[in-house]
């Protein structure tokens, strides 16, 4: 049985949160919500030093959700947290007006940073991880890209910069679904071996399958531990992760379920859930 059977739990409830929203707002990019949700939980409920009470605190630990466009993932779990109501973003999702917009926005409570414009996350919590560095502070810094995004190059002298710099205090999660709006990434612009990448650019790296609660914890546990290297965690993930009606489609990279795709995709989510048991 799952060490962390609670937290697998709370991330398929939170993938039934996640169908609500995007049927809300009309759109939403639900596909890479479903294989990150994991990731987001596991820093938010297990790893992470961040709460309401400590959002402002100087020595709380950073997040930057780089691959902004799978926001409803993460407003999910900030919600979940208690950073604001589920059932205000679920009902003000992209609407007009709304703080609940269609990428992260910094003017909500628990969100450092407006994201979504690729290959941004990682520069910039290089420089987050290097301040704490300078000032002596025992913070952590995460960012989550997607494997699309990688082909960014800023992504790369981020990666560049923190091996140089040996910010241990940085941990970059890659959402390896290996599907991107256009198609299969190997298709679209070649990235195996992420490992060896990484690797060569002077980071610790771990790949882990990234919709396995225990397995993640165990990874952010090891990055933690790893001194004079940033770490990589490829989290190897499937897109759509929870339904059959997504799972490892690119054409749900963005839709909306039909009203009878959302009834089975429920379903499914619960059975996945019952299954955990």
């Amino acid at each position: 049985m799952s060490e962390y059977k609670e937290l697998s739990c709370l991330a398929y409830d939170l993938r039934k949160k996640v169908v609500e929203m995007v049927v809300s707002g009309k759109g939403g990019h639900i596909g890479g919500d479903m294989s990150v949700i994991d990731v987001l939980v596991a820093l938010y409920f297990k790893e992470m030093n961040i709460s309401p009470k400590n959002m402002d605190d100087p020595d709380r630990d950073r997040f930057v959700m780089s691959k902004g466009h799978s926001v409803e993932a993460y407003y999910a779990v900030l919600a979940a947290k208690g950073f604001f109501p589920m059932e205000e973003v679920i009902e003000k999702f992209s609407k007009f007006g709304s703080p609940y917009i269609g990428h992260p926005n910094n003017k909500l409570p628990g969100i450092e940073m407006n994201s979504g414009s690729l290959g941004h996350g990682l520069p910039v919590c290089v420089g987050m991880a290097l301040a704490g560095k300078m000032d002596k502070k025992d913070y952590r810094v995460y960012t989550v890209m997607g494997d699309g995004e990688l082909a960014e190059g800023s992504v790369w002298e981020g990666a560049m910069s923190a091996g140089n710099y040996k910010l241990d205090n940085l941990c970059a999660i890659v959402d390896r679904n290996r599907l991107q709006i256009s198609g299969n990434t190997e298709d679209v612009m070649k990235q195996d071996s992420q490992e060896e990448r990484w690797a060569a650019f002077g980071w610790n790296v771990l790949s882990v399958p990234g919709n396995d609660m225990d397995a993640l914890v165990h990874a952010f546990e090891l990055a933690k531990h790893c001194k004079g290297k940033p770490t990589v965690i490829i989290a190897n993930t499937t897109k759509g992760c929870g339904s059959s009606v997504m799972e490892n489609k690119a054409e749900w990279h963005h839709k909306v379920p039909t009203p009878e795709e959302v009834e089975q995709i429920m379903k499914d989510l619960d059975e996945r859930k019952e299954a955990l048991s």
